[in-house]
């Protein structure tokens, strides 16, 4: 017996190394060193920073997954990989630099992941980082047909004094909210519950969703904000902190990026809720408190900054052709987000 007989193919495994090569190094910026194949991936640290910080994230897609598997519909499950790990660091004020992605199959399909790897290229050149590396893993038994998991990390950096920690946000600072682009990345556990106990398809349509059907709907990549933040720290308007609204929406991730003594009141009425929400609220019978706290209800990223900047701030990002919108106010109190007529959550 051999290895493939155990069900692993070492040979399709060096296909599709190949296969994603000139993808992979599409990414690269200043500080790769050296090139796919290694046992490491090598980055020498810019110049020009006086005391750089590192930050690290490390995430998944979560079952979002099944649907692109349920839909042989994979070439966008890279991006929200990569948008769910740059933008947890991005909060911090860092700049990716590179990341690094583990591929996970029963049985690898050299056609399959490599339209996994294309998004996460995608994610990495709309991020700006490096895709230094990965690992792929093919795990028969483990896994059933056609079957995978992604897990992604990334590096980023910033300069010491310019690092948001929370410290930096007043009482009556504002809270700017940027548009998500639909569900993202969390969540997914209760809308595949949804569609199972109502008998539906991911082909289906509804009115409400417009054109597209269900499942292409859900997978509409995660927003990635980096570069227009990154463009927007670099300008006169002063950010004291930022938040990625993820797993838990807006009453867990909010309070995350606030100093101590602080809440804040927000006013749901401030943005349109999009469609898929309502649908899937609508389907599922879903109360208020539980959609907020499980999704992010159309606000993917949230700024605060000074109120005297608060229409500066509208103003550029509209300039840029990006939703954004003032959603709530810094106010005293003990890390709860209030005005969503649900129990509070205290920060972490």
């Amino acid at each position: 017996m051999d290895y493939q007989d155990a069900g692993v193919n070492i040979e399709a495994g060096r296909s599709f190394v190949e296969k994603i090569r000139r993808g992979v190094e599409s990414t690269y910026r200043p500080g790769v060193l050296g090139g796919i194949g290694g046992f490491g991936g090598y980055f020498e640290l810019p110049t020009g920073y006086h005391n750089p910080v590192l930050v690290s994230g490390t995430d998944g897609v979560g079952t979002k997954l099944k649907i692109a598997q349920g839909l042989n519909s994979h070439q966008t499950i890279g991006i929200d990989l990569v948008a769910m790990c740059v933008n947890d660091i991005l909060t911090s004020g860092a700049e990716p630099l590179f990341f690094l992605d583990y591929l996970a199959t029963g049985k690898l399909n050299p056609q399959q992941l490599s339209d996994v790897v294309t998004g996460i290229v995608e994610g990495c050149r709309l991020s700006g980082c490096a895709l230094l590396g990965g690992e792929t893993a093919e795990m028969p038994g483990f896994y059933g047909a056609g079957e995978y998991d992604v897990a992604g990390f990334c590096v980023g950096i910033v300069e010491k004094n310019q690092l948001l920690n929370g410290s930096q946000v007043n009482i009556g600072d504002v809270a700017i909210g940027l548009a998500s682009s639909g569900v993202h990345s969390n969540g997914f556990s209760l809308v595949r519950k949804i569609v199972e106990v109502n008998g539906l398809n991911w082909d289906d349509r509804f009115d409400i969703l417009g054109e597209k059907s269900l499942g292409e709907v859900l997978l509409t990549p995660t927003q990635i904000y980096v570069k227009p933040i990154l463009e927007i720290l670099k300008s006169d308007i002063n950010i004291h902190g930022m938040a990625h609204i993820t797993g838990g929406g807006l009453p867990e991730n909010l309070p995350r990026c606030l100093n101590q003594g602080q809440s804040i009141q927000i006013d749901p009425n401030s943005w349109e809720i999009l469609p898929i929400f309502n649908w899937i609220a609508d389907l599922g019978k879903v109360e208020k408190s539980a959609m907020f706290e499980t999704f992010n209800m159309g606000i993917g990223f949230v700024v605060i900054v000074p109120s005297t900047q608060a229409e500066l701030t509208l103003n550029w990002f509209k300039n840029k052709e990006i939703y954004a919108c003032q959603i709530g106010e810094v106010i005293e109190g003990k890390g709860e987000l209030l005005g969503l007529g649900i129990n509070d959550l205290t920060q972490p």
